[in-house]
């Protein structure tokens, strides 16, 4: 008989589907979490390139602020800590900011060849 740490014994079938069953759901939330941030980040680009036509700076502290303290607000009303919820934002909106720096170094704030017009 093999008593090495590497030979845990398997888990019976039940528990087996239990494990299975949920990192499904957490496949398809990692997925829904992907897709919703890549819609906005398309919503933020388009930002970008409003801000970078008219000039405005790519960052913007008092909504930084505010959308800060609105998300640390809805972490806690969904049990979910609110300094990770900060934590993710913030990782969040320095790569936004960059995003619309890289936008406005661009003199008509177009960096995806598209015409500026269809930005919305």
């Amino acid at each position: 008989m093999n008593n090495t740490a590497s030979s845990a014994p398997e888990p019976d079938a039940v528990v087996q589907e239990e494990l299975t069953r949920l990192r499904e759901s957490i496949d398809n939330i990692d997925a829904a979490v992907v897709h919703m941030l890549a819609e906005r980040f398309k919503c933020t680009q388009q930002v970008g390139h409003l801000k970078a036509r008219h000039h405005l700076p790519p960052a913007d502290a008092q909504r930084e602020a505010r959308q800060i303290a609105r998300l640390r607000q809805l972490a806690e009303n969904a049990k979910l800590d609110p300094a990770f919820a900060e934590k993710l934002l913030n990782f969040i909106i320095a790569e936004v900011i960059r995003h619309h720096e890289t936008i406005a170094g661009n003199t008509d704030g177009n960096t995806d060849g598209s015409d500026a017009a269809d930005v919305g």
